[in-house]
């Protein structure tokens, strides 16, 4: 009997600073294109400080992580923002520092102190 997978659920909250994006759930290929369109509708906005909240996370594919790096582009291009990361669960952490990303990201412990980061 095959366990059913947590279906990704995401919330949005638009704040003074920033735009705060938490997801809870698992991230495979077929999740990460909605992670794109919560993303893409943010930055077609006009914000680009997004703080992507992973404390729910559990598993992320590489689909994912191009999402992340996609958006951090938009939103770094012309010095208009950032995406940090927050609340990363270890195996997540694991597999950023294994894929080499670890130093590209902002990551902090939770999603307060990532806020007041910008």
């Amino acid at each position: 009997m095959e366990t059913q997978a947590r279906k990704l659920e995401i919330v949005t909250t638009e704040l003074k600073r920033c735009d705060l994006v938490k997801l809870d759930g698992r991230i495979d290929s077929s999740a990460a294109p909605k992670v794109e369109e919560a993303l893409k509708a943010i930055t077609d906005a006009g914000r680009y400080r997004i703080v992507l909240d992973m404390s729910g996370v559990d598993f992320t594919s590489s689909a994912f992580l191009r999402v992340v790096i996609k958006y951090m582009k938009v939103c770094k291009r012309w010095n208009r923002g950032d995406v940090r990361l927050a609340a990363l669960q270890p195996r997540i952490a694991d597999v950023l520092d294994l894929a080499g990303l670890t130093p590209l990201f902002k990551i902090f412990e939770n999603d307060t102190l990532a806020v007041g980061s910008f």
